[in-house]
């Protein structure tokens, strides 16, 4: 039951993640174009044109603080699909030594990571806690649209939970697992 709502969870933030970054390429995509129309626009010899004039009244140009949108939403979109590439051992990782261990080793290997991952996430999670809670406090904004810099955090931190759940039950699979020898989650680096 526990391994359903972890994989739906999984999915849920890889889907949430994809939908940010597709937001960001798009926002990216069209403060280029109002970048290189506002230039073409300026430029003779339309520059000073009715035409011109009334584009750039509407005010085609680039989109302001796309950069900061840009930058809170990757902030999510890197801990939303942490969850997914973590339950299905997707992580980058060379083999050269340890495909040359037998399955009781490499389980207990695998073990070994899960924990530390799960543990590294935690701490990540618990920082970004402490870092949501200072910059709510102290009201920070970015420069230029003054977007509350917490709100970066908190997004950041909702995968970062989402992380730390997913590896904390990984972890505890391939405990068992390297405890017991009987496979609960697909192999490392399966991807499947």
């Amino acid at each position: 039951m526990i391994s359903r709502w972890i994989a739906a969870l999984a999915r849920l933030m890889a889907v949430l993640g994809g939908a940010v970054l597709t937001a960001m390429i798009l926002l990216t995509c069209l403060s280029i174009t109002g970048r290189f129309l506002n230039g073409v626009l300026q430029s003779p010899p339309l520059a000073g044109s009715a035409l011109s004039e009334a584009l750039l009244a509407t005010g085609l140009g680039p989109i302001h603080g796309d950069l900061e949108l840009v930058e809170a939403g990757m902030a999510f979109a890197v801990f939303a699909f942490l969850p997914i590439t973590q339950l299905r051992g997707g992580h980058a990782s060379v083999d050269a030594l340890t495909a040359r261990l037998g399955p009781r080793a490499r389980r207990v290997l695998a073990a070994l990571w899960a924990v530390l991952f799960a543990a590294v996430l935690i701490l990540i999670g618990w920082q970004l806690w402490q870092g949501t809670q200072d910059k709510m406090r102290y009201g920070e904004t970015t420069f230029l649209i003054q977007f509350p810099i917490w709100w970066a955090y908190a997004a950041a931190l909702t995968g970062a939970i989402a992380s730390a759940a997913v590896a904390v039950h990984v972890a505890v699979a391939r405990l068992i697992e390297a405890a017991t020898g009987f496979v609960i989650l697909p192999p490392e680096g399966s991807a499947s």
